[in-house]
């Protein structure tokens, strides 16, 4: 059975996107969570978790746009 090259690049490309996203967002939440049971707070969660969230977003962002110009590079040769 042969398989294609393409799914299995396809497949890793979209785990590295998720990885790439959830990464920031847990590790924001968990040092937000931290800090709001030291400090006694209940804010400090939640704006993590959206910085954790932009810096996701941002990773997703140069990663795409990477991979994008590495296709057109390759398209040009």
């Amino acid at each position: 059975m042969k398989y294609n090259k393409k799914v299995f690049q396809s497949l890793s490309l979209i785990s590295q996107f998720g990885i790439t996203m959830l990464v920031p967002i847990f590790l924001c939440s968990i040092v937000g969570w931290y800090i709001d049971e030291k400090i006694g707070t209940s804010y400090w969660f939640v704006v993590l978790f959206f910085v954790g969230a932009l810096a996701g977003f941002r990773n997703i962002y140069i990663l795409a746009r990477k991979i994008y110009q590495d296709k057109d590079e390759d398209e040009e040769r």
